[in-house]
Order: structure tokens, then sequence, then C-alpha cells
């Protein structure tokens, strides 16, 4: 019996003939390979894989020509990343991960390189630790705060991720059963631990972790915040998800970040990894992650500038 084979366009088989012509090299292969599970720079590919900044650079072209990886501005790099797995790269990928003798070590090497940048992040915090509430921190909107506040639930178990020194965390214990604050610089929650036994809080725990891989377990708290600390997760929409997953069914989520900015400067000055976020993307992050009854809005705006404004998202967990 004769199988029936889907009909494909000239167009479809001319964009399919292009796609195979630009991944026939492996070392673009190895680079799809990369940017399918990691966005990196130019420096980041040329450091995994050992090649000139020129070659790295031509083999990117030829990829973002034929509509197969996309970039984004980041402080003084471009960050690139796989535009769309077609379903010919798709396929090509995954053999290609078991065939090329090199996958392995590069998949290795890119943990390195990450791994690099988020302790430069770390760094960052860990030097203006137990100074950081004096320093001016955009977004870092009281009213914002305020705004949140009021739309609390009764005490709850309560998990604020990206907590910093534990500013917003010693408040909300004033009125949860137990607030778990987690930050991954080891300085910040020894400040805040600090804080906590000065002022006799005592329902109140510091973790060392990350945002994307929280130490918590599934399903054990009701209420988990980010409060202007959603921007510095290197994969935000990880950290939505891993919100989803220390929730009980029915807890809620709460979102307090910078509205999209150009500030640049930021980058550098607060270690920001992204430069906030619009209310669609936050909307599409809380969707992807299952979560239901969401309400975003604009709680705050600076005056001077550059105008930072705040964003404050509310999404439920499916009973």
């Amino acid at each position: 019996m004769y199988q029936t084979l889907p009909l494909v366009s000239i167009a479809e088989m001319a964009s399919i003939v292009k796609i195979l012509r630009v991944v026939s090299d492996p070392n673009r292969l190895r680079i799809l390979l990369l940017l399918r599970d990691e966005e990196l720079s130019v420096a980041e590919l040329q450091e995994i894989l050992v090649m000139g900044q020129s070659t790295i650079s031509t083999h990117l072209a030829q990829l973002k020509q034929a509509g197969l990886v996309e970039d984004r501005r980041t402080g003084k790099n471009n960050l690139y990343r796989l535009k769309t797995e077609h379903r010919v790269v798709a396929e090509l990928l995954d053999e290609a991960k078991v065939e090329i003798e090199d996958a392995a070590r590069d998949q290795a090497a890119a943990r390195r390189v990450v791994k690099k940048r988020q302790d430069k992040m770390r760094a960052f915090f860990d030097s203006v630790a137990g100074r950081l509430g004096r320093d001016y921190v955009p977004g870092k909107s009281w009213k914002g705060v305020a705004e949140a506040l009021l739309r609390l639930m009764p005490p709850m178990t309560i998990a604020d991720l990206g907590a910093g020194e534990g500013a917003f965390s010693l408040l909300l214990a004033a009125r949860a059963k137990r607030v778990i604050a987690v930050d991954n610089s080891a300085k910040m929650i020894e400040v805040g631990r600090d804080q906590a036994q000065k002022n006799g809080i005592k329902n109140i725990e510091f973790r060392v972790g990350d945002m994307e891989e929280v130490p918590i377990k599934v399903g054990a708290v009701e209420l988990v915040f980010f409060s202007q600390s959603l921007h510095h997760a290197l994969h935000p929409e990880r950290a939505v998800a891993e919100a989803a997953r220390i929730l009980q069914p029915g807890g809620r989520v709460v979102i307090l970040d910078l509205v999209q900015h150009r500030f640049e400067e930021a980058r550098e000055l607060y270690a920001d990894e992204w430069l906030g976020f619009s209310e669609a993307e936050l909307e599409a992050m809380l969707d992807k992650a299952g979560f239901r009854n969401v309400q975003i809005s604009v709680v705050a705006k600076e005056p001077e500038a550059p105008q930072f404004q705040t964003l404050l998202a509310i999404g439920d967990k499916a009973e």
C-alpha cells in the first residue's frame, strides 16, 4: 500500500532547500543546537566553540539571513537565539545532537558560560549587600508595593522570590503565617537574616537559591511574590513556571516589575538582565505557566527621568 505524502508548495520547497544548504555546515549545526537551549553572545559562542570572532559572526549572519536565528540587544552585546524550529530543522537538530561528537562538550561549555553570567549578576548584589535600601533602585516604588499589599488575602504562607536583603519579605512577615525569602546572593540572604533577628521576626526563613530552580517543595506555598526581581532572571518564563510549581492549587502569584523601557544604563548600574516587560509579555508568561484570572495594570510612574513605571500582575493557579 502506498502512503500519501503531504503536498508541499514550490515556495515551501525552496525554503526547505535554503535551510538544508545553510545547516549543511556542522559548525552551524553546533551553533543552532546551542541557541535552541540558550541565548548566547558572539563572545560566549567563541568561548564555547573555540572559534574566531569573524568565523562565528559569519555563521550567525548566514543563519539569521535564513531566518533561523534572531538577536536582541542587551547592553554592549547582542544575544542570539533560535528563532523558529521548522519541522526540518527540528529533525536535523535532534539527529545532530546524537551524531555530532562535540555536541555534549558544547552543552557542558554552554552551562559554564551561562553560570559565569549569573555569577557576574550575583557579584553585583554581593557588592551592594547591606546598603541596597539606602541606594536608588529603579522601580522600587512603595506606592506599587502598597497597591499590591491592598490586594493580599488573609495570613498565608508566602514565597518572596529574588528577595534581596529581604526588606519586602520582612514587611510581608508582619501579616503572613510564614514567609520563605529566596535569593541567589548569599550575602544578601545573610543581611536579611540579621535584620530578621534584630527585629525579632521569627516567621521568616531565608534560603539561598535561584528563581529558576526554587528550593521550595511542590505546592508548599499559597502566595508567590516577585518584587522588582523578575527582570534579573535569565529566563523569566522559567521563574514564573517555578512559581506555579511551588504554589498550592488555588494559590496566587503577584509580580511587581518595571514596564518595558529603554534606559540601557540599567544593565550596568543595577545588573538588570531585562529592561522591564510589556503587559503582553507578562500575560503570555502567566498564561503559559497555567495561571488564570490574570490582571495586569500600571500602578506607579516616577516623575523624574527616565520615568520608570511599575507593573502589577496577578494570576491564580487552577484549583
